[in-house]
């Protein structure tokens, strides 16, 4: 059992649901008490992820069949939302076009903070196979700020669930206070 120090005596180890030993321990040394609201904060939203689906092609399929019985993103406490007020992570699967690009922006924008953006397949990311098209984005991140890139054409349901939990932890490190880079 591991034991932590506090006050001249010696206090066993409880280990919170969904952190690990570490920061467990951090939470639980006390420290500063806004720093472990932040990090419960933090957890709570990394485990509680509201999507805005945004699917414009064959991606959106993938994704579609992510939310299904089979892969059920629900078990992670994932849900899709319709609407952009209820949404806190903008999935954008599919080839982006240029008259797409400013409604884009515009729904991300109509998200609260904080809000986070997934870039799902090669079109969202970098224009994929219409690339050299007139009409094509060159990626999303034209647009809006691109947390976590899904490469694929199209990628398949766990690669998009390996992405979301990508994010979580980012989501986690972000309340500790470090900074992530974009993956």
């Amino acid at each position: 059992m591991d034991l932590i120090k506090g006050y001249g005596r010696q206090q066993p180890l409880v280990e919170f649901e969904g952190f690990t030993p570490q920061e467990s321990m951090e939470l639980q040394q006390g420290g500063v008490l806004v720093g472990a609201l932040e990090q419960i904060k933090g957890w709570a939203r990394s485990n509680s992820l509201w999507p805005l689906t945004f699917g414009l092609a064959c991606c959106g399929i993938e994704m579609m069949g992510t939310g299904a019985s089979h892969y059920d993103l629900d078990r992670f406490g994932i849900f899709f939302r319709a609407t952009p007020r209820q949404a806190d992570v903008m999935i954008v699967a599919g080839t982006v076009t240029k008259k797409m690009g400013p409604l884009l922006k515009r729904l991300y924008e109509q998200m609260p903070e904080p809000k986070w953006v997934i870039a799902m397949g090669s079109c969202a990311t970098a224009g994929g196979p219409y690339i050299r098209s007139y009409s094509v984005v060159k990626g999303v991140d034209q647009y809006v700020p691109v947390d976590v890139y899904i490469p694929g054409c199209p990628p398949s349901p766990p690669a998009l669930i390996y992405g979301l939990n990508i994010l979580q932890d980012k989501i986690r490190m972000e309340a500790k206070g470090k900074r992530v880079p974009r993956t």
